[in-house]
């Protein structure tokens, strides 16, 4: 059986190398094109690119699907089947009705929650009690297709986005070699149709949804921490100076210590910020242009006192 791929990080590379170590023939991989990464702009190959030319495979990376000219060469090949994960590129009609049994996407949520672009840090921010994968048929609607398998799995009290998103990594690549096996042995995909209840959207993450606002819960502002872990990053700032938060846990009964924002308490464990509701303790950050360090030793590198307070970042 002839498996395209079609997919950019390392959520992708992983659902790739699980299909090549099955056995499957695979001749055609699509990925983004090369793009500055990393405070240094250098241009990096996408993680999925990295495996394919490792492996030898023939690799095509189009800055759109749209232009007939531009992949018209592409469509000419035959292939069985197009598995598509965290791609970053719309797929046209004519590429949905390319391989000859459609286009298998890997979604990392249970859907109809969560449809689109970020639903692993969405599902933290919301508190979900469990995550998962689905494996849906691809057609011209926003992550609407039918669905062919699911994989579930709790999220754990202190999970973070990185933690999830490597856990689901896992899940979708065997759960997508099941599927093609499935198929290989010439089972029919019968899709089960989404419910039409319980519909979420995981809008794409702006710089707005990584920005604190001490006003909220503590319990808001930690899964906010969690949630972009390792990227991009709870953010606010000290002295009008951007500051990361990388470890955090909510502290109760301190919510009426100080206005939000503001210093409870700084001691070897961190730092006690007091918030709309309860406190949080700081643990772990990263000052701009600096790395991570405990929380302790930045308090003690810039003198913090209780009634200091941490506020947003301008602009």
């Amino acid at each position: 059986m002839r498996v395209g791929f079609a997919g950019t990080p390392a959520f992708a590379a992983s659902a790739l190398a699980a299909i090549l170590d099955h056995g499957f023939a695979v001749p055609i991989v699509l990925t983004q094109p090369d793009r500055p990464q990393g405070r240094g702009l250098k241009t990096t190959a996408s993680a999925v690119k990295a495996l394919a030319t490792q492996r030898g495979l023939p690799l095509h990376q189009p800055a759109s699907l749209k232009s007939d000219a531009g992949r018209a060469a592409l469509l000419a090949l035959p292939i069985d089947v197009l598995v598509v994960a965290a791609y970053g590129l719309i797929l046209p009609q004519a590429v949905l009705a390319w391989p000859r049994h459609g286009c298998l996407n890997i979604h990392a949520s249970l859907l109809p929650r969560w449809r689109g672009a970020a639903p692993i840090q969405r599902a933290l921010l919301a508190g979900d009690p469990e995550s998962g994968i689905t494996i849906m048929r691809m057609d011209a609607g926003l992550d609407t297709g039918p669905i062919h398998d699911v994989a579930r799995t709790p999220i754990a009290a202190r999970e973070t986005g990185g933690t999830l998103h490597d856990r689901l990594a896992l899940l979708g690549a065997q759960a997508v070699v099941g599927v093609l096996d499935r198929l290989a042995r010439g089972a029919a995909l019968a899709g089960a149709p989404q419910p039409a209840e319980g519909v979420t959207y995981a809008a794409k993450i702006t710089r707005a949804d990584a920005a604190i606002d001490w006003r909220v819960e503590a319990t808001m502002i930690d899964r906010q921490v969690r949630a972009f872990d390792p990227s991009p990053g709870a953010f606010t700032a000290l002295a009008g100076a951007a500051v990361k938060l990388w470890a955090a846990r909510p502290v109760a009964g301190l919510s009426r210590t100080a206005p939000p924002g503001v210093v409870h308490a700084v001691d070897a464990a961190g730092i006690v910020v007091a918030c709309g509701r309860d406190a949080l303790q700081v643990s772990e950050v990263q000052p701009a242009g600096g790395r991570r360090m405990p929380a302790a030793a930045f308090a003690a590198g810039r003198n913090l006192v209780p009634g200091d307070r941490f506020d947003a970042v301008p602009g």
